[in-house]
């Protein structure tokens, strides 16, 4: 097997090695957009120094990898987030060339969420290479809940869950509520009044407007992204961002107020974005995020979850994201991360 990393000059290139890498990512099944050629611009876009490497078994191109180096107050590391291959044998070979970028970068450690299925062999598979499971996630899911857009309309009406249903339904009668889409770039400050309620209501630290101005950018040059606005009486009251690659649209990101929560509105809106997908010819609707509700009742994410898994679909589990220690400072990144963990209720 072989690495290679797309250079400096092909990327400044008109094609840019764009078109290879997204046409590689369309074959995959296991994919999510933490692994698109805009990606990696985001990531620039933050100040990260990346490497777009590409794996070969011979002259097949049998795995892309984004890699982000991240300087952070606990130490810089490696980052890769929902790694793509179509084979796990090519995780070795990956290993080896990010070990050897980590010390030149000197980096503590590497940090990879796969998007490999979670069964006992994968994990032994991870761990005789000297992985560790981390103790907080990459900032992306390690598992989801994905909804099959092949039926009509009317079919994924009818396998909702009964109340999701009626609550779609009640609301679309409602005259004073309103949902409207847009791709404007300046509509981020509407979104972000909404999400620093938010922030404050479940205490939590959103993401700053340039974290979200970048996301926003590198999608929208392609047409791959788009606003979601739930309004009642003229008053935004729930958004969402949605991105749409490479056949699939990710609920990614979402807020709304709670003071109208009876009315409904985000089940509206999630429908709207879900009808959108499929109109955009988009096979599945991915969730983004997923917890066992009934296993994981306190978990932060259980409310969501069920809200979720009211429009039908199925969850799909992952490997849980791993570490690779390159430095004994790694541990306090690790002692650090799990106190935080358990603040967080995680």
């Amino acid at each position: 097997m072989q690495i290679k990393e797309i250079s400096n000059l092909l990327r400044q290139s008109a094609d840019g090695g764009k078109k290879e890498w997204e046409r590689f990512l369309s074959q995959h099944k296991e994919k999510s957009f933490l692994q698109s050629w805009a990606w990696g611009e985001f990531q620039e876009k933050q100040g990260n120094r990346i490497w777009r490497l590409e794996i070969f078994n011979g002259v097949q191109l049998i795995g892309v990898a984004l890699v982000a180096k991240v300087i952070a107050k606990r130490g810089t590391f490696l980052l890769v987030q929902h790694l793509c291959v179509t084979d796990k044998e090519a995780i070795e070979p990956l290993l080896e060339e990010l070990k050897e970028i980590g010390n030149k970068e000197r980096a503590v450690f590497i940090r990879i969420a796969p998007l490999v299925l979670k069964t006992e062999e994968n994990e032994k598979f991870f761990e005789s290479l000297g992985f560790k499971e981390a103790p907080m996630h990459a900032n992306a899911y390690e598992a989801t809940w994905k909804l099959d857009l092949a039926s009509s309309e009317d079919d994924l009406l009818k396998n909702m869950r009964k109340t999701t249903r009626y609550l779609i339904k009640q609301a679309q009668k409602n005259q004073d509520i309103i949902i409207e889409k847009s791709d404007k770039i300046e509509n981020i400050e509407i979104y972000q009044n909404l999400n620093r309620e938010v922030a404050k209501r479940q205490h939590f630290v959103g993401f700053p407007n340039s974290y979200i101005k970048n996301e926003f950018e590198v999608f929208q040059k392609d047409n791959q992204v788009l606003w979601l606005f739930g309004k009642y009486k003229g008053e935004v009251v729930a958004g969402a961002l949605i991105v749409f690659w490479s056949g699939i649209g990710f609920y990614h990101q979402a807020a709304s107020l709670s003071k109208y929560s009876k009315l409904s509105i985000p089940y509206l809106l999630q429908w709207e974005a879900i009808k959108e997908a499929k109109k955009r010819g988009c096979k599945f609707y991915d969730f983004w995020g997923f917890t066992d509700p009934q296993k994981y009742p306190k978990h932060p994410w259980a409310g969501p979850t069920l809200f979720k898994m009211g429009y039908g679909g199925s969850s799909i589990e992952y490997i849980k994201t791993q570490d690779y220690p390159l430095s004994k400072k790694y541990w306090l990144t690790y002692i650090f991360e799990v106190i935080r963990k358990i603040r967080r209720g995680l």
